[in-house]
This record gives structure tokens, C-alpha cells and sequence, in this order.
């Protein structure tokens, strides 16, 4: 073991003689001797600040020094400590202390207190800072300007403490910060990461002297405890008790009170270096919000154009199937040999593919309709007592030709809904034709109309074929027919509940409905109650 100086105060001696426990950390020390120390939960970001705001303060005023420093080895934290020990015409000694090889530079085939001849390389940053010292020759205190790299064993006491100890003429500060396990090496992101991370640090910054000394003294300790022979020195001319010598002349010097001028400066450096974090955070945040709107944004445009191409297809299918079908009549309608029925039945059959083709279009140009004005549509008050009795009036025809009884119940005093008047109309065309068509001889179709809450519940109920329930998720799916019992056939284009559901979703009204094979379906509408400006103002 080396020796400790002794000009030490009195209460410092009490704590040196005192073995350290390997385990004992300065943050535990820090808080044996001043209990009243406030350490402080921050990020590495907001530690890496205050160690800037410090050594900005010394680059500032260009201030001789003496520094001792175990920082994260990356170079983004030695930043600032390099600048300071560029600068020209100002005294400084610089202490780096290390707990890993990669971090301690190492002069090779120079005999010393050196072990292990196979360790690593050193960082670039804590290379070139250590630069500075084999520039100017090492002789003991009167070094006017030196730097000194000490690379501690991995199982130092120090490992999970990282600290900047400053003396000068007016100034002697202690910045302490600990965390159960060192930093990453190979982040220098961990200098300007959020403060809202998990990875926070406990930190103290101090000007009491007793606490300081305590540390100095706790510093040398865990070193005098270590195994010598992996302690390596840089230069390493140097021999460990040359190297405490000229600390403890050093530290002898240090004054015994701050000047308060430098603290107001250094509490001001430490605000300005806060919010210019704060800002690089909050464009940070700005940042990933942005390219989360725009991948957002993209997601969509590829949903959409997804969607395009696979309507467009199904609308190349939809159409190929009665053209098809036209062409197949057409050929046979040529048979020199083709009986007057078997004609007809291919006219007919011409007939109706005609008319499929025409819904089809028809159907067609009403979605593409629906989505060019749907955002210029001016909704207006409007009454179903006005609306579904003329309706029902034109399907009457139709239900007597299939024997298919027809009502409905709209009461005159129900509030008016807010839709398109054209929209309306659409919506209750479909649902009865729905109801009509899917309802065999001698069945009934309803329609009724209520107040619920803000809507106006629309029903249209018929006794009909029904729905499996397997395919009632899918009845508004665009060219989506339902599937009939054998020997039936009721035709459409399967587009006329997705019209449905389109006017009622650009109308903010809904539509659901409920249904059993062979007792009919329910499809009930909700439309919003119509509500004029002065009406939301109260």
C-alpha cells in the first residue's frame, strides 16, 4: 500500500483511517458524511450539461486548474474537457481516471505499473486529451501543464461513480453523479438522450469542503486498496506514489471558500445549457412526430391505393360477367337450328344482362358521385313523414305483382333528421327494394320510423329468406351477393347496401342490422337529429 499525505484535516484522517469496503461507492460515502447532500434523479443528458456548464465556465474565464475526472468514455462526454486542455498560455493539470481498459491510453514497451501488457487501446477522445501530457515533460508538482490518465482495475470501488472534482484560485466544486451500472461505451447518443429515459443517473453538485475533502480522500483510498499490479499509469514514467504526492500538494492549495461570482456565472451557464436541451428535445420530438404523421400519411395513401386497385378489379369482373353472358346468347341466337322458346330464352337472357350491365354503371357512377360531393354536401332539415310515404307509394306496384303486403308507420311530429334530401331518398329506395326482393309471395315488409336518443331510428323489417349468419359481416361489402337457395335467383349488382352505408357514414348517421335464415331481416337506420347554429350555442 502507498501512503496518504498527512496534512489533512483532522475529521478527514477519522474517515481515511477507517478501511473502505470495496463495495462502498463515493455515493454512499458522500451520503455518510453529508446526509444533508441533495442528490438529484436526472438523465446522463442533464449530467453531461452540468459537467459542460463547469468546464465551460473554466474555458470562459480561462482559468488555471486542476481537474480530476472519471467520465463515460465516450467522446461526446470528453468534448469540452479537450477543448479546455487546448487552450493556450492557461495552466491546467488533468487527471482521467478510468475503471476500464478501453478507457485508459497505454504508452506500449514502457516498463511501469503495468500488469497487463496486452490491454486494449485506449478511445480516440481519452487518446488525444492524454496526448497532451507526453508533450510537456512530468515533474512532480511544478508541472505547469500536464495530463495524467489512471486506468483503475474493473472491480474498483469507483466503477459506478462518475465525478469532476475542480479546484482553482477562487473556485473548488464537486460534481458526483452514480448509478448502479456504468454507461454504455459504445452509445455517445447516451449524452443527448431524452431525460425521460430509464437509464437515470443520481447526481450531486457540491461546494462543501468537508464533503470534497471526503471524496479526494475516498478516491485515493479505493486506489490504495486496488490490486497495484492492474493499475496502469499514463506516462508511466510516473510511479504511484509520485503520482499521490503531487495530489496532495495540489489539493493543499485549493481555496477554502468559492467565489460567488463564479457560482452566479456557473448557475447561469447551467440554465442556458438546460434550455438549449429542452429545445433540442422538444425539436426532437417534433421531429418523430412529424415522421410518424408522415408514415402515418403514406400508410394510408397505400391503403387507399390498395383499395383502388382491388375495387377496380372487382369492377373489371363485375363488368366481364353479363358482356359475357351477351356474347354467349348473341353466338347461339345464330343457330340456323334454334327453336322459337330456345330464342326467347336467349333474348331474354339478353334482356336481362342488359339491365345487370346498366345497374351496374349506374351504381358505379352513384359511389363515385357520393365521394366527389360528400365533402361540399350542405345537409338540410329534412321530415321522413315528407319523404318514405311517397317511397313506398312507387314500390306498392311491385309488392302487389309478388303478393308481398307493404306499410309503413312515420309519425307526423318526429324532429326533422339532417341529410341530403337526394341522399334520404337513396337510402330508403334501397333498403325497401332490399326488402322486397329478398321476400317471397305472400310475405310483408315494414317500415317504421321512431326518436332515439338524438336520431331518428328508420326499420325496415320484412319476413323474407333471411341471412346466414356467416355472411352478415359481409352484406356491405362492395359487389357482395347473397348467396339464394337453389333454384332462385333474384340478381343485383351488389352495390346497394354499400351506397346505403356510404350516404349514411358521409351523413353521420349508421346502419346495422339483424337477421335469421328463413324469418327475415331488420335493418335499422339511425340519422342524427337536424340542429341549426343557435341551437349548439345553448
Amino acid at each position: 500500500m502507498h501512503p496518504i499525505v498527512e496534512d489533512v484535516p483532522f475529521t478527514l484522517l477519522r474517515f481515511m483511517n477507517q478501511p473502505l469496503d470495496l463495495e462502498v461507492s463515493l455515493y454512499e460515502l458522500a451520503q455518510t458524511v453529508a446526509p444533508s447532500s441533495s442528490f438529484v434523479q436526472t438523465s446522463p443528458a442533464t449530467f453531461r450539461a452540468l459537467l459542460s456548464s463547469l468546464i465551460g465556465l473554466l474555458i470562459e474565464n480561462k482559468l488555471p486548474a486542476t481537474l480530476w475526472a472519471k467520465l463515460p468514455h465516450a467522446s461526446a462526454w470528453q468534448t469540452e474537457l479537450k477543448q479546455y486542455c487546448e487552450l493556450v498560455n492557461v495552466p491546467r493539470v488533468v487527471y482521467l481516471l478510468s475503471s476500464h481498459k478501453e478507457d485508459a491510453p497505454v504508452d506500449e514497451g514502457v516498463t511501469g505499473i503495468v500488469a497487463n501488457s496486452g490491454a486494449e487501446s485506449a478511445t480516440v477522445a481519452s487518446e488525444e486529451i492524454a496526448a497532451q501530457s507526453r508533450s510537456t515533460p512530468v515533474s512532480g508538482s511544478d508541472a505547469s501543464s500536464e495530463v495524467v490518465s489512471l486506468q483503475l482495475p474493473a472491480n474498483t470501488p469507483l466503477r459506478s461513480d462518475y465525478f469532476l472534482l475542480v479546484g482553482t484560485d477562487s473556485l473548488c466544486a464537486l460534481i458526483l453523479a452514480h448509478h448502479p451500472k456504468p454507461l454504455p461505451a459504445s452509445s455517445e447518443g447516451m449524452a443527448h438522450e431524452s431525460p425521460d429515459r430509464k437509464q437515470l443517473l443520481q447526481v450531486l453538485c457540491s461546494f462543501d469542503q468537508a464533503l470534497i475533502q471526503a471524496v479526494f480522500a475516498a478516491i485515493q483510498q479505493a486506489i490504495n486498496t486496488s490490486n497495484l499490479s492492474e493499475i496502469i499509469i499514463s506516462p508511466l514514467a510516473m510511479t504511484l506514489d509520485q503520482l499521490f504526492s503531487q495530489w496532495q500538494s495540489q489539493f493543499a492549495n485549493l481555496p477554502q471558500q468559492t467565489d460567488a461570482t463564479l457560482v452566479e456565472q456557473l448557475f447561469a451557464k447551467q440554465v442556458q445549457r438546460q434550455e438549449e436541451l429542452w429545445a433540442r428535445m422538444t425539436a426532437y420530438r417534433k421531429q418523430a412526430e412529424t415522421i410518424d404523421a408522415l408514415n402515418a400519411q403514406n400508410q394510408e395513401l397505400l391503403n387507399t391505393i390498395r383499395f383502388k386497385d382491388e375495387f377496380l378489379n372487382n369492377v373489371g369482373q363485375e363488368l366481364r360477367t353479363p358482356l359475357t353472358n351477351m356474347k354467349t346468347a348473341l353466338t347461339l341466337l345464330n343457330s340456323p337450328s334454334l327453336k322459337p322458346p330456345q330464342r326467347q330464352r336467349y333474348m331474354d337472357l339478353l334482356s336481362q344482362e342488359c339491365d345487370r350491365q346498366s345497374s351496374l354503371i349506374t351504381s358505379l357512377l352513384e359511389l363515385v358521385r357520393l365521394e366527389q360531393v360528400a365533402e361540399q354536401a350542405t345537409f338540410q332539415p329534412l321530415r321522413l313523414s315528407e319523404i318514405v310515404p311517397g317511397v313506398v307509394s312507387t314500390y306498392q306496384p311491385l309488392a302487389e305483382e309478388k303478393g308481398i303486403q307493404l306499410a309503413y308507420t312515420v309519425p307526423d311530429d318526429l324532429p326533422s333528421v339532417s341529410c341530403m334530401n337526394d341522399w334520404l331518398k337513396q337510402i330508403v329506395i334501397n333498403l325497401l327494394h332490399n326488402g322486397i326482393k329478398f321476400t317471397p309471395r305472400g310475405g310483408q315488409v315494414w317500415v317504421r320510423a321512431k326518436q332515439q336518443g338524438d336520431y331518428v331510428q328508420l326499420e325496415f323489417r320484412d319476413n323474407g329468406i333471411g341471412i346466414a349468419p356467416s355472411e352478415i359481416s359481409k352484406i356491405f361489402d362492395r359487389f357482395y351477393r347473397v348467396r339464394q337457395p337453389a333454384g332462385e335467383e333474384v340478381g343485383g349488382v351488389g352495390l346497394g347496401l354499400t351506397i346505403v352505408q356510404q350516404l349514411l357514414f358521409h351523413s353521420s348517421g349508421s346502419i346495422s342490422v339483424k337477421s335469421k335464415l328463413g324469418e327475415g331481416s331488420t335493418f335499422n337506420v339511425l340519422l342524427p337529429i337536424y340542429k341549426n347554429s343557435t341551437d349548439t350555442l345553448f
